[in-house]
């Protein structure tokens, strides 16, 4: 059975990448979508719809890719309807509207898109990871980045715009961030340092983050959103080995690779290296299309949520207690 979908808001461009996707497959009928502004929804060549109440009579499930600031209400409104949801990241600008969505997400299937955590590299890391090979985990890397200096009037877009988005680096750290808490769980502490180097209008372009597990173990996330290029983007010391990756984010991904560059996910064990089998990916857009698949999975019910709102919630919390530190100049216990 096909399944009906409707999309409440297009300020997440990815949602446009989902849909051509479906409608290779035919798994998912896109019916119809609406969106505060309706010149940005005609845009997408979808029917556009004169309500999210009119898209939620006709549809099975909905994707909300709004912005930030109005997940909450879209949530809530879709979960009375009795619809399955797709939420796009980052959960909510505040622990309180978090707590709605978390309410809300209880009455009907519920799945945060998180593209990192379907990622076919990330995956096999997780599984090196829990097969116990490796040992103890000491300490994870994470180099996350976006080219943002060369998108035209991106200072003007809502991603920078407090009100609906707070700023850069929550928009986008929300995803090494969750990648952290999906391979390690939930840290003690947080220490962060954020600043904002090139356009005032792009606030906290350039953050650095310092979780502390329980066990004693480290995690860095390091953020540039004005980087123009990169390579490494995940380092694993752990006990009995290393796990290197490279080239998964945009500033790596999309641009040429120097001549003899190694493999996208290799690791160090036993006194060799050895190098992941998996095909390689070129693009950043394959990485978040890759995303389409277990999403109409997950509405199938073959598959669970990808993250649910509880995690959601867990990640925002990290978030926030990242701006608490780089004020306060000191760690946050969580």
């Amino acid at each position: 059975m096909t399944i009906r979908l409707g999309i409440l808001g297009f300020a997440h461009a990815h949602v446009n990448m989902y849909c051509a996707e479906w409608r290779k497959t035919g798994a998912v009928q896109v019916v119809a979508g609406w969106d505060h502004d309706a010149e940005r929804a005609g845009k997408s060549g979808i029917e556009v719809a004169g309500s999210a109440a009119e898209v939620l009579k006709r549809v099975d499930a909905v994707i909300i890719a709004a912005e930030t600031s109005r997940h909450a209400d879209l949530v809530e409104q879709a979960a009375i309807a009795g619809k399955a949801i797709i939420l796009q990241k980052p959960l909510a600008l505040t622990l309180p509207e978090a707590d709605r969505i978390v309410a809300a997400a209880k009455k009907v299937p519920f799945t945060l898109a998180w593209q990192m955590r379907v990622d076919p590299h990330n995956l096999q890391i997780k599984s090196l990871l829990a097969s116990g090979e490796f040992g103890r985990v000491f300490m994870i890397r994470r180099r996350h980045g976006l080219p943002t200096q060369t998108w035209k009037d991106f200072e003007k877009t809502w991603h920078v715009q407090p009100a609906l988005n707070r700023d850069i680096f929550a928009d986008d750290a929300a995803h090494p961030l969750d990648f952290l808490y999906w391979l390690r769980g939930m840290p003690v502490s947080v220490s962060a340092e954020l600043s904002t180097l090139l356009n005032p209008a792009i606030v906290n372009d350039t953050g650095i983050v310092v979780l502390r597990y329980a066990d004693g173990s480290l995690g860095e996330v390091s953020c540039s959103f004005v980087a123009l290029a990169g390579e490494n983007v995940t380092e694993v010391i752990c006990e009995h080995g290393v796990i290197i990756e490279n080239y998964g984010d945009v500033p790596s991904c999309n641009v040429p690779r120097p001549p003899g560059a190694g493999p996208q996910l290799k690791w160090f064990r036993a006194g060799k290296w050895i190098a992941s089998e998996l095909p390689e990916i070129t693009s950043h857009g394959e990485r978040l299309t890759g995303l389409a698949v277990p999403l109409v999975e997950f509405l199938e019910g073959k598959r669970p949520a990808i993250a649910t709102a509880e995690e959601g919630r867990d990640v925002l919390r990290i978030v926030l207690a990242c701006y608490e530190s780089a004020k306060k100049g000191r760690r946050v216990k969580l």
